[in-house]
């Protein structure tokens, strides 16, 4: 719905707001493709399918490579299934279905995501429907982990289950979920129904719409999609829920962060954040990396209802004709936070009280072994880049497999791509470090801190954004930098190095310590000056560095670091004291360590 008191005239619909609207509440042509003989399909059902958790992909090094053997137009197409896990809590039973799958469908590996959930690659066209439906049979789904609605709900993943806030938390990223995932019949339709009768089969995705809590009603609300409307939202919208002691999920980066508030060991209400978004077109000056600011303090009673309100005033008035400045930081960067405030309180139908002073101060990742607080343990293992896969040296897929067999211990997912085992009796402890070695996996502590602290997108070959390399480059770049602070005597420094292979963001670069974003091939943009605990952007140190200058290029800054920090000054905080200019008039004539 386009407001002209609001937005001014209405405007032309992208090519993306058009296939949705036509696309009788995303199913579009996408029975019709599936069957086909093609290994691929339309542009249209391309942007329908990313609801469905899916991104259709083309492995760019099969293509030169056949191009090269002398075909003209060749592309190896494959799919992206990606699971939505909230607050990246599955079981073991979960995470064996999904390592099934990608020896079974896929390229015999499995990615954590930034955002804690799992991602299938190279699925062709043929096995799409029996990998997600084998995903809605273990109580997983991939419903809304992509496509322009709310994506995968992140939550502080740590279990300490002697404190309820973390219990409250996590209740509040799924009755998020439930609350907001799209009710399309599309998804069971087409993924989940009986081939032969058609009939869909209940697998527990959907919610039924009797249950749906969906706030204030609004003239744009939909009687099938309430929430959404036919044509969902103008782009994708984020949400995390932290801890001012733990913002581990980076709260700031999000559309909608919620930081608890805590009294006597419970959540009491949250403190809700707006307008964090962090991708960026080089091309279009226009769009900008965002972090979230304050707009409100709310009950956590009725957290729902104002998110539900938030997203309505999203829907109805964000940029539904230019995809590049379609997310809700443009809305409330056109708007002023003010204006925007007004209009959410006229959706929630309610006054917004102001923020409490909470800041943010901590930050836990959650690695090595930690006392539960109900007598058990948990165990945070360290996963480069959250890459699961077997190799000559270490088989980090086969010792997963092990430990859920063994132990059938719950799981969660973190923001850094990493995993962690819950509810290991001390006798097992132990054990489950056996498995790891067993199998050549490094545990938590045989990491450095700079490679513990690091994570990079998948870049190349097979995501269609990808400009450059990052997680493939990555591992080889930490090589470099553990020289460099262990030459130093910095290893012990906690410090965030973030690689994208383009300037979308996915890694979260924009608010690190050190940000390496893809410009161009095999040159990137250095960030410096962001933080671990989140809540403050980077500037722009260097451009255009080739990838064999990238940590020559730090390691002079590392060294003015080492010699004229403040005590006990993070390297962020350093950097963001000193400025962009005193940086380069200090570092960049500085001799290179050997």
């Amino acid at each position: 719905m386009t407001d002209s008191s609001d937005n001014g005239a209405a405007e032309k619909l992208s090519p993306v707001e058009i296939a949705k609207a036509s696309s009788d509440y995303l199913r579009g042509r996408i029975p019709a493709e599936l069957a086909d003989a093609n290994d691929f399909v339309g542009k249209e059902s391309v942007q329908l399918l990313k609801h469905h958790g899916t991104y259709q992909q083309d492995d760019r090094e099969r293509r030169t490579v056949a191009r090269e053997d002398g075909a003209a137009k060749a592309k190896f197409y494959c799919f992206m299934v990606r699971s939505a896990v909230p607050g990246g809590r599955l079981t073991s039973d979960q995470m064996l279905a999904e390592l099934d799958l990608c020896d079974e469908v896929g390229n015999s590996t499995l990615r954590i995501t930034t955002r804690q959930g799992l991602q299938l690659h190279g699925v062709l066209k043929k096995n799409l429907k029996h990998t997600i439906r084998r995903i809605n049979e273990v109580r997983l789904s991939t419903l809304a982990a992509c496509g322009d609605v709310k994506r995968n709900v992140m939550c502080s993943p740590c279990p300490y289950n002697g404190d309820p806030v973390h219990r409250q938390m996590q209740a509040l990223a799924d009755e998020i979920v439930k609350q907001l995932n799209p009710r399309t019949p599309a998804y069971h339709k087409i993924w989940l129904s009986d081939g032969e009768t058609g009939e869909s089969i209940d697998l527990g995705t959907v919610i039924p719409p009797a249950e749906l809590v969906a706030g204030r009603p609004m003239p744009g609300d939909d009687p099938l999609e309430p929430i959404y409307g036919k044509t969902y939202l103008p782009r994708k919208f984020k949400f995390a829920v932290g801890l001012p002691g733990d913002n581990s999920v980076d709260v700031y980066a999000n559309d909608i962060g919620l930081l608890a508030v805590c009294e006597n060991w419970n959540v009491i209400g949250y403190n809700l954040l707006v307008g964090g978004s962090f991708g960026v077109t080089p091309s279009a000056k226009k769009t900008f990396p965002a972090i979230a600011l304050p707009l409100c303090y709310i009950e956590a009673s009725r957290v729902i209802d104002l998110s539900i309100a938030i997203v309505k005033v999203q829907r109805d008035f964000g940029n539904r004709a230019d995809r590049k400045v379609a997310r809700m930081k443009y809305l409330i960067h056109d708007w002023g936070l003010e204006r925007f405030r007004h209009k959410v309180e006229e959706y929630f139908g309610d006054a917004l009280a102001p923020p409490r002073p909470i800041e943010v101060w901590g930050f836990n990742d959650g690695m090595g072994w930690h006392g539960q607080g109900d007598g058990l343990w948990f165990y945070g293992l360290n996963v480069e880049n959250g890459r699961i896969k077997d190799t000559d040296t270490m088989r980090l897929k086969t010792a997963l497999r092990e430990i859920c067999t063994t132990f059938r211990c719950p799981l969660r997912l973190t923001p850094q791509q990493s995993i962690i085992f819950c509810d290991i009796k001390p006798i097992d402890r132990p054990k489950l470090e056996e498995i790891l070695r067993r199998h050549g996996v490094p545990l938590t502590e045989d990491y450095s801190t700079v490679r513990r602290w690091s994570m990079a997108c998948p870049a190349l070959p097979t995501c269609g954004l990808a400009v450059t390399e990052s997680e493939r480059v990555m591992p080889t770049l930490m090589d470099q930098l553990e020289a460099v602070v262990r030459e130093l005597g910095l290893e012990d420094e906690v410090f965030t190095t973030r690689m994208t292979g383009c300037p979308n963001g996915c890694a979260r670069p924009y608010n690190s310590d050190i940000g390496l974003v893809g410009k161009t091939k095999d040159k990137y943009t250095i960030f410096l000056g962001g933080r671990v605990y989140g809540d403050r952007l980077n500037f722009i140190y260097k451009d255009l560095v080739p990838t064999s200058e990238v940590v020559p290029t730090l390691a002079p800054v590392l060294r003015y670091f080492k010699d004229a920090r403040n005590a006990s000054e993070s390297f962020g905080d350093f950097c963001h004291r000193i400025g962009v200019d005193n940086l380069k008039s200090k570092c960049e004539a500085v001799p290179q360590l050997t």
